[in-house]
């Protein structure tokens, strides 16, 4: 066990489920702490529109400089229609790509997981997805989320033009790639690569880049190149080929959505977004949920928390070094499912549908059976 008996966290639940699904994560957490016999320091924070409105800013400076202390960062989600007429700078969204710049967090990594308990409630053949386990490396501090110039003129004629401009350098490309061959040495070794080399510059410099460090460093890892487009229909033609992707923002903003319904609802999909290693540990990191604010349920107490609370899982893991009470959660989030516990959204016709209050309820209880 670590030994290690205190740790911070900032918590920022965010907009719409946010704060829904994040009290049911922060019960494991109480769990966890007193399980393992330590003591989580929480600090809640306001981010996103709940910001806006009380700050007239996505993330104040103070919530920046907080993050970068703690040992871990919780987030919910952000957004809504209430704030999306505001000036971009002004969105909810811009807290998050704030965190990721401003604490140097560039890999976001996504597992994606079927559990045998979900396996029905997907839309592909369980044939096709049972047993799946890969993990998405998306960069996230480039690419055409940051790329300069962008920005939104009026041209001569009067016509409006928005531009974004897609750009990675060769620092960029190498330290994400160096995450993705890292995680591929504990898993089967695989790793793809993703990206438009045959139609971009920007593409091309990532495939030249990753080529040039695989054969440099990791020569015993199998790299593979495809296209993002390729690559979209393959994850759900056959998505058990991959074991590590490795791709850009967009694309593995894209990508990630897309096998997330492989899953079975993107409800169930936890992501850790980390910058460089600290020993065996990452600090700072952020670690949140991949589904969005869902405001046309928000307030309902019906979101799923899984995602959340798989989240608070990655965190012990890959942060605090509490790999014992990680796969206590995982688990008990399997058995729970096991059991037949579901939120409207795994609910298959007839079934009942749990509350997400209800949801947690079935976590803990199984945190319970797995210790005594």
């Amino acid at each position: 066990m670590n030994k290690r008996k205190k740790f911070s966290l900032l918590v920022l639940p965010g907009d719409g489920i946010g704060p829904e699904v994040m009290r049911e994560a922060l019960r494991v957490v109480e769990w966890v702490g007193q399980y393992a016999g330590v003591e989580f320091a929480i600090n809640l924070g306001t981010v996103g529109g709940a910001a806006i409105d009380a700050y007239g800013t996505p993330i104040q400076d103070e919530t920046i400089e907080e993050a970068k202390q703690v040992d871990a960062v919780l987030f919910g989600a952000v957004g809504g229609p209430r704030w999306e007429k505001l000036d971009f700078s002004l969105r909810p969204e811009i807290a998050i790509l704030r965190l990721r710049r401003d604490l140097s967090l560039f890999a976001n990594l996504r597992p994606v997981t079927v559990f045998d308990p979900l396996i029905e409630t997907s839309t592909i053949k369980p044939e096709v997805i049972r047993n799946l386990d890969l993990v998405i490396v998306r960069e996230c501090m480039g690419g055409l989320y940051f790329g300069e110039p962008r920005g939104i003129e009026t041209m001569p004629d009067g016509q409006t033009r928005g531009f974004n401009t897609e750009t990675y350098s060769t620092n960029e490309i190498e330290r994400v790639a160096r995450v993705a061959f890292d995680l591929a040495r504990r898993r089967r070794r695989i790793v793809c690569s993703v990206e438009k080399a045959n139609v971009t510059e920007s593409g091309l410099v990532w495939r030249q880049v990753i080529s040039k460090l695989h054969e440099r460093e990791f020569e015993d890892i199998e790299l593979r190149h495809m296209y993002a487009d390729n690559c979209a229909m393959q994850l759900v033609r056959n998505p058990k080929q991959f074991d590590v992707i490795v791709t850009g923002n967009i694309f593995g903003d894209i990508l990630s959505d897309l096998a997330s319904m492989l899953t079975g609802s993107l409800g169930m999909l936890p992501s850790a977004t980390i910058g460089s290693s600290t020993g065996d540990s990452f600090r700072p990191a952020l670690y949140e949920p991949i589904h969005g604010s869902a405001p046309d349920i928000a307030g309902k107490g019906i979101a799923n928390p899984m995602a959340q609370i798989l989240s608070v899982a990655m965190m012990l893991r890959l942060s605090l070094d509490l790999e014992k009470e990680a796969e206590l959660v995982e688990q008990a989030c399997i058995q729970s499912l096991a059991r037949g516990a579901r939120t409207a959204d795994l609910a298959l016709a007839g079934e009942p549908a749990l509350t997400t209050t209800e949801m947690g309820d079935a976590v803990l209880r199984e945190l319970e059976s797995l210790i005594t």
